[in-house]
């Protein structure tokens, strides 16, 4: 590991930590190198740097993880120095040999500690060596079906699907008895394959209610080493961290201690530089297990920055021009409590799909929602008018808080998740206030199942009040009108007749009843006024005069009966988005049900991609007869894995596409004859 002072840094990723990185490297009067994909041409990360340089096609494999492509832009702009971020090449000993060779500083680890931790067989054995505790389970190099499904056997189920060379949830699963164990198998290969061209597996014990809490420990290159305490990040969804928190609730002084004891000789044992962090499953009990150690900064470092008060990329910096660690463990201190909320492009109602699209508008508006900017920190790689593409992590950005204690910071997380205005592209915002405004979440009720155990609550359809059906009425009613404005009379279908009000009527209800035939829908009739812009509502025996404002972007102002409120809404396919505060986001799927429009109502007999991918199987073969609900193809989309399934009872006649191709969101996956 090369370490000798250097004046240009070049930071070898994309997005929220690349911005994050070159925030803290300039401020320290470094000069900035950044790197980019054809997709990444015009990012903020890109047009923040003093320098950048295209790396190649949108591919990663084609850019990011071109190690030569990498060394040649430090070697072009005579950067002294290469940060990598989190993913991509930040856990990649080759790389750091290659730098090594080439005299340039690796701001980490040495190639030999990345190798230690990143074979995680390996890694347990030497963490026992250590005198460090362990989950029961199986690390060994024998990688046949059969074994690793016996050894599962002898374990216990449920037991947790690992890659060994994996991290950030791909190559995971949890298996809950022997019937599902090969088909997870099978799965976790594939997802391991495509992250990290290695399907070796590991399996654990899968403790039913543990906490996630790691340390955040620091070494320099003169034996100093200390721990920055803990974090809990219990709150995961498909073992990726969604909330995350410091200090970790309930912790001890003399377990935070002992905690932060055991993750200081972990890493002294694999002779460590830089920062890293040690995670641990914390048992009810107060019994902990290492489960791996991240050789690099973690996504969550900022919950660390803001409780201790010092900057972890500077400290990075540091150790890697040679000096000593800022502070020695006695010197360190705790203060208050910090949050960090994940902001993804996803659908949480579709089982967490992937998004794409521009980002019409992003902001956070601290001023307007009373908030201190020493107190809220918002960490993104993207700014209004961005494209968010389909060939990267869909994290946008991190929304960071800090307060004096606990309950302080929750308060201030649910206000600045308010304030967050995101616009044009589907996100988890609304789940994020659900889940920190979540009963169980205040009450500090965390495990590493927090999600799926309370996900009939978390997912539990919003109780829509009058004002929430007119209100999303009226944006679709405009939105009719609004379509069909420049069309002849004879060819308009917004309700238009001649000498009399546009009438026209909606049926509004949950996105999930959609195609329940027994649900039964709101319906509202839209009468459309002289004045365009007005109209009256007629819900149930309730009649409002209603006037829809637009504002900038997807904001609009809904007046009913006097009382106006700003939302934002937008439509995605055949649903409605309106966001309100306080209540949050509010979903609804509508249709037409004027008898003017003509659209089929018959079952689907086609399936359409629900995002941008790659098929990666198909499960059934055409001709054969399935049932609703059954697994058809798999696509993977930013990483992950998404099983496609059967929309009714019938027949797969043909697939359009085979396993390896691309598909766009909207295009036709296959043909389907719904059963008579």
């Amino acid at each position: 590991m090369s370490l000798s002072r250097f004046d240009t840094l070049l930071v070898a990723n994309r997005g929220e930590i690349a911005c994050r990185v070159m925030r803290t490297a300039r401020a320290m009067g470094l000069r900035t190198v950044a790197v980019y994909s054809d997709a990444d041409a015009n990012a903020r990360h890109v047009r923040e740097a003093d320098e950048a340089v295209r790396l190649g096609p949108a591919a990663a494999r084609d850019s990011y993880l071109k190690v030569e492509a990498v060394i040649e832009a430090a070697r072009r702009t005579g950067a002294g120095a290469i940060h990598p971020g989190y993913g991509f090449l930040s856990e990649n000993g080759p790389f750091v040999e290659a730098l090594d060779e080439a005299g340039i500083t690796f701001v980490g680890p040495p190639a030999s500690a990345i190798a230690a931790m990143g074979d995680k067989s390996a890694a347990k054995a030497r963490m026992q060596a250590a005198g460090v505790p362990l989950v029961p389970g199986y690390h060994g190099d024998d990688q046949d079906d059969a074994l690793l499904k016996a050894e599962a056997d002898q374990i216990g189920y449920p037991v947790l699907l690992k890659a060994s060379a994996g991290g950030g949830g791909k190559g995971m699963r949890v298996v809950e008895s022997a019937a599902d164990f090969q088909a997870a198998l099978d799965g976790c290969r594939r997802e391991s394959r495509a992250a990290f061209n290695d399907d070796r597996m590991l399996i654990e014990k899968y403790l039913t209610q543990p906490r996630h809490v790691e340390v955040q420990v620091f070494c320099d290159s003169h034996g100093g080493a200390v721990y920055l305490f803990e974090r809990d990040c219990s709150v995961q969804r498909r073992h990726q961290k969604v909330l995350e928190e410091a200090p970790a609730p309930g912790m001890t002084a003399s377990l935070r201690r002992e905690m932060g004891e055991a993750a200081v000789r972990a890493a002294k044992e694999i002779g460590y530089v830089g920062a890293g962090t040690v995670e641990f499953l914390l048992d009810a009990d107060g019994s902990f297990f290492f489960m791996e150690m991240n050789t690099r900064l973690q996504v969550e470092h900022p919950v660390t920055e803001m409780i201790t008060g010092q900057d972890l990329v500077e400290w990075q910096l540091r150790v890697a021009m040679g000096e000593r660690l800022p502070l020695a463990q006695d010197e360190l201190t705790l203060t208050g409590h910090s949050f960090e909320a994940r902001l993804y492009a996803e659908d949480p109602a579709q089982d967490f799909l992937p998004a794409t699209g521009r980002l019409t508008r992003f902001a956070l508006d601290l001023a307007g929602a009373g908030l201190a900017a020493d107190k809220v920190r918002l960490d993104s790689g993207v700014e209004s008018g961005d494209e968010v593409s389909m060939h990267y992590d869909p994290m946008l950005a991190k929304l960071i808080v800090h307060g004096a204690d606990r309950d302080q910071a929750l308060a201030t997380l649910n206000r600045a998740l308010a304030a967050l205005d995101v616009q044009g592209v589907v996100t988890n915002r609304g789940f994020l206030q659900r889940l920190a405004g979540h009963p169980a979440f205040k009450a500090c009720e965390l495990d590493t199942r927090f999600i799926e155990r309370h996900e009939a609550s978390l997912f539990a359809p919003q109780p829509y009040r009058v004002e929430d059906y007119a209100g999303a009425a009226l944006i679709g009613l405009d939105q009719l009108a609004r379509e069909c404005e420049s069309r002849s009379p004879w060819d308009r279908h917004d309700g238009f007749r001649l000498n009399a009000p546009h009438t026209i009527r909606l049926a509004l209800g949950d996105p999930a009843e959609a195609n329940d035939s027994e649900a039964s829908p709101v319906v509202v009739e839209g009468r459309r006024e002289r004045d365009a812009d007005a109209w009256q509502l007629t819900i149930g025996d309730q009649t409002l005069s209603a006037r829809l404002e637009r504002l900038a972007g997807d904001a609009v102002a809904v007046t009913l009966n006097g009382h106006r409120r700003r939302l934002q809404a937008r439509l995605v396919d055949d649903s409605l988005v309106v966001m309100a505060d306080p209540q949050g986001e509010t979903r609804l799927h509508w249709r037409r049900i004027d008898g003017i429009d003509h659209g089929h109502h018959e079952a689907e007999s086609t399936l359409s991609a629900p995002m941008h991918g790659t098929v990666v199987a198909l499960l059934v073969e055409p001709g054969q007869a399935v049932e609703k609900g059954m697994p058809l193809m798999v696509m993977e989309a930013m990483k992950m894995e998404h099983t496609l399934t059967a929309p009714a009872d019938g027949q797969v006649e043909s697939f359009h596409f085979a396993a390896g191709d691309t598909v766009g969101q909207g295009d036709v996956l296959l043909e389907f004859a719904a059963k008579e």
